[in-house]
């Protein structure tokens, strides 16, 4: 059985080159996801272990770190449009064999994201207050979600910092790297989070604000490892050559083609979610907290695409690059293969654990009650979830990125909170309603980019 029909992908055109067997085409994406893939697993993960540790607070502390998790996608928007920018174009770098070039992107986005970084740590800092009561913050969480979140300002640093040179090193194929540098930075936070949360062998109890400074210490730590990675001049990448300071024209060109419509994307996307979060909170702490679990098992399952997305916009870019459009389709094809695979895994999963699977994060009646519905729509979400993450990827790696922010737009600013508040409040369904309306958002998605994927139009942007 095939895992990719080529003359199907390739909707009848002739290949453009020799095509490797399927089994080296397997090989390949595997090799390039799966350190992608157990990245934003551990990522994804500890997060849940996060949520699990402050839930042992009350539901209060869960709605808490949850109210803050838009407002601090946004405070990272702007670097995570940046990191595409700079994966997609290093990839395409690394196809044309330049390593003077993707050297150049990385120290040119790098000198942009310490400027930004600077500006935004101390907006959000100052305006945290008035950014959480806007989230929908109510008199028990607001406090804890402010210390929470000026924390993680404090620390944007060693996170944007990280995001970057981890970006360039997927785009140069140095998936493994990222990998690393994050389960340390995981495990890092896990620890803080055990001796700060509740206070253990003679550390402070800080709970909720515990768990902030907790992310900060495992990000610095992740921001050293990644900075080494790109110190030694013997690497694909090397961050310290002198003839890289300067900015030129090609360059930024790349970086603006690819990032200003993904840095619209994000903007169009946080405030879909933080629309959707303020829909969501006004049912209540209860109602929150348990939408806030369904959200880090969502995220679980979001960590597998987003890792194979990430192995495209490696394999894609650097077919892209080296003038193989065909073979772009051709890894993109199997990478979503892959990922029908994963949703299937991830349905039975969930389906079999439902809710014990909650009981891990807070074992309330009234949380509990959720525990079924918010199961079973994340079961059906899941595989138009996956698809769409990989199906935007090969798009972002391709420079068709202008397409994938009116996709943002449309399901995700205007779709999602608009299905979300139509069967949360005038159909009556509550929180079920706002996960059908979640469910909707990700149909619409995936109407829209798959026949885009198919089109191959992707294929012929220059970078």
């Amino acid at each position: 059985m095939q895992l990719v029909n080529v003359r199907r992908t390739l909707r009848g055109s002739e290949p453009l080159g020799e095509i490797p067997p399927q089994k080296e085409l397997i090989r390949n994406a595997v090799s390039m996801a799966w350190p992608s893939i157990v990245e934003s697993f551990l990522i994804a993960f500890v997060g849940m272990v996060d949520t699990m540790m402050v839930g042992s607070l009350g539901s209060h502390a869960i709605t808490a770190v949850g109210l803050c998790t838009q407002p601090k996608f946004i405070m990272y928007a702007f670097f995570m449009a940046l990191g595409v920018a700079v994966s997609a174009t290093v990839a395409r770098r690394r196809g044309e064999r330049d390593r003077e070039g993707a050297n150049r992107v990385l120290v040119q986005a790098l000198l942009i994201s310490i400027g930004v970084t600077i500006l935004i740590s101390i907006t959000a800092f100052k305006f945290a207050d008035p950014i959480l009561r806007f989230a929908g913050s109510a008199p028990d969480t607001h406090a804890e979600s402010v210390a929470y979140f000026q924390v993680l300002s404090i620390g944007l640093c060693f996170t944007s910092t990280t995001l970057i040179i981890n970006a360039a090193q997927r785009g140069a194929g140095n998936t493994r790297l990222a990998m690393q540098t994050n389960m340390v930075s995981n495990l890092v936070n896990v620890f803080f989070n055990y001796l700060l949360i509740g206070g253990n062998f003679g550390f402070p109890r800080l709970e909720v604000k515990g768990a902030a400074i907790a992310t900060v210490i495992g990000t610095a730590c992740g921001f050293l490892m990644s900075l080494r990675s790109v110190s030694g001049s013997h690497g694909f990448l090397f961050l310290f050559d002198l003839h890289n300071l300067g900015f030129d024209k090609k360059t930024l060109r790349g970086l603006a083609s690819v990032g200003s419509s993904t840095l619209a994307e994000q903007i169009f996307m946080r405030i879909g979610f933080l629309t959707y979060a303020k829909i969501v909170a006004g049912l209540g702490t209860t109602a929150f907290a348990a939408h806030q679990i369904g959200l880090n098992l969502l995220t679980l399952s979001f960590s597998l695409g987003d890792g194979l997305s990430t192995a495209s916009i490696a394999l894609v870019g650097r077919s892209l690059g080296s003038g193989r459009p065909d073979m772009a389709k051709i890894y993109g094809s199997v990478c979503q293969r892959m990922g029908f695979f994963f949703s299937v895994m991830v349905s039975i999963f969930f389906l079999s654990g439902n809710e014990r699977i909650f009981r891990l994060f807070n074992d309330e009646p009234e949380v509990l009650q959720y525990s079924w519905i918010i199961i079973v729509t994340l079961c059906i979400t899941v595989f138009a979830q996956i698809s769409n993450v990989i199906f935007t990827g090969c798009l972002r790696a391709g420079g068709d990125t202008l397409y994938t922010a009116v996709v943002a737009l449309i399901s995700i600013t205007i779709v999602r909170p608009l299905a979300g508040w139509v069967f949360c409040y005038p159909v009556g369904w509550g929180l079920a309603g706002a996960w059908v309306g979640l469910l909707v958002d990700q149909a619409s998605r995936i109407a829209m980019t798959y026949p885009r994927f198919c089109s191959g139009r992707w294929t012929k942007i220059s970078l």
